[in-house]
């Protein structure tokens, strides 16, 4: 699953949760946040990553581009080494991914919104004359 840091999921990939996503996205982005609050009172910046272990199911949560949140659920069949070494590149390629995003998207919108500025101020000159 990927969630946003403000708690709204936005992709889930594998088998479908038996539980409610909103409310586990919402839960997900809190523990996030109350863990980089942790981790400064420790003198760490962040932790970028999480590991919940269960009695039958665990979860592995990673820190993507201080944006989103990698989940991944897994049960007792799978070791936590196998996860890391399996979402390391993963956590890699999404950074990437959503750097890109995020820097592309803040770019485009400050030209739109010259172009827009630009375009209403000549339409407000029109209607007044100027």
């Amino acid at each position: 699953m990927i969630v946003d840091r403000t708690g709204q999921m936005v992709a889930v990939v594998g088998e479908e949760p038996s539980f409610d996503p909103t409310a586990f996205a919402s839960l997900t982005a809190a523990d996030f946040s109350a863990n980089d609050q942790l981790a400064r009172m420790i003198g760490e910046p962040e932790f970028g990553s999480l590991f919940h272990q269960g009695e039958k199911e665990s979860m592995y949560l990673a820190d993507i581009a201080r944006r989103v949140i990698l989940v991944v659920l897994f049960d007792n069949r799978t070791t936590l080494g196998l996860v890391k070494l399996r979402v390391r590149p993963t956590v890699g390629e999404l950074r990437h991914v959503f750097e890109e995003m995020f820097t592309r998207g803040t770019a485009g919108q400050a030209e739109v919104e010259t172009g827009f500025l630009g375009e209403a101020e000549d339409e407000i000159d029109k209607l007044f004359g100027a």
